[in-house]
């Protein structure tokens, strides 16, 4: 590697974005990747790859190491978090623990080690705005009530972004903040995810198809989301971290808001695309189809739902000239490739 190579951070580099930002640093082949997590399963296919440094360990119990790395490294990327609506109302303080604590005495220690910190903020910081397009400095941010459980989340990753602010005003961090929207891809959760419930929703719904399960449309299905494919997602990742400077103290949506779509037209969009994939066998399609049930009975008390969610994308534009460009139906085959290879091998099928 030569002297010049960014050194990047990702904590928590076996989940969905941490291991696919990893791969597609390490093709690139200008970087160094350094990564710490619990599990490997994700990324076994990038150990021995040069440039690539990772330890399997905790972020409480080796904190020593943790910090060792962040000085070493010049971006820190903390994915280490409780992503999934259903753990937010079964999990609460543990999502609190994980989410904001870890997180706190990660960006001090970048703090400390004058470090670029490149975070993930979510859409879910919006909340329950109706507006057009959610603007990154503009758009207000409207929560439910304390009792609505589900906005403990949203509440953190709130909190999380104005600390991170507050450290660039008073300390000086260099930072941007990143906000997803529905990231989607192979190797978003897996079936064991969705068989208990804490999987997103395209998971859900193809691993429901693949069980001959109707696909669960929550609520009346008018629920609205854009849905980004994860190498868009990863590509404006790394235009990011090649154009730090430009995106010091920003924050910037990262989402695809030419696929909007609701629940309902997301379920038929998954049940078409299952029905058309070669691979699927013919009894396991006949059975696709769907129904509709109530928050309460999917989700438990607790769960209130974001009915519209759509970025504006303008500030990723102007500032690293990135659109995303990868259609639904290419996603959700991906997603429906890998869930139904997953799904063989459970099932002890060759």
């Amino acid at each position: 590697m030569k002297s010049d190579t960014k050194k990047i951070l990702i904590i928590g580099i076996n989940g969905f974005i941490g291991s696919h930002l990893a791969a597609e640093l390490l093709k690139r082949r200008r970087y160094e990747v350094y990564g710490l997590d619990l599990y490997d399963f994700r990324i076994l296919h990038l150990l021995g790859k040069d440039g690539f440094f990772f330890t399997k360990g905790d972020i409480y119990k080796n904190w020593d190491l943790l910090e060792e790395y962040i000085s070493h490294c010049d971006v820190v990327v903390p994915l280490a978090a409780i992503a999934q609506p259903k753990l937010y109302i079964q999990e609460p303080l543990q999502v609190f623990e994980l989410d904001f604590e870890a997180n706190l005495k990660i960006i001090q220690a970048v703090v400390k080690h004058n470090k670029f910190l490149l975070f993930p903020s979510t859409s879910e910081v919006y909340g329950k705005v109706r507006e057009n397009y959610f603007n990154e400095d503009t758009t207000d941010i409207v929560v439910g009530p304390i009792n609505e459980q589900r906005w403990i989340y949203s509440t953190i990753k709130q909190l999380l972004d104005r600390l991170i602010h507050a450290y660039g005003l008073k300390e000086g961090l260099r930072y941007c903040c990143f906000r997803p929207f529905n990231w989607i891809g192979s190797g978003l959760d897996s079936i064991k995810d969705a068989q208990n419930g804490t999987s997103r929703v395209v998971t859900s719904f193809i691993s429901m198809l693949l069980m001959k399960e109707p696909v669960k449309i929550v609520g009346d299905g008018k629920q609205s989301r854009c849905f980004t494919d994860i190498k868009d997602g990863v590509d404006c990742l790394i235009r990011i971290i090649d154009n730090s400077d430009i995106c010091d103290k920003q924050i910037i949506n990262i989402g695809n808001p030419y696929i909007f779509l609701s629940v309902y037209e997301l379920a038929l969009k998954c049940i078409e695309t299952f029905k058309k994939s070669p691979k699927i066998p013919e009894d396991i399609k006949e059975h696709a189809t769907y129904k509709f049930v109530s928050r309460e009975e999917f989700y438990g008390k607790g769960y209130d739902d974001i009915f519209y969610r759509k970025p504006s994308i303008e500030k990723a534009k102007t500032l690293l000239d990135w659109k995303p460009s990868i259609s639904i139906e290419d996603s959700l085959e991906k997603c429906i490739d890998h869930l139904f290879h997953e799904w063989k091998d459970l099932n002890g099928n060759s």
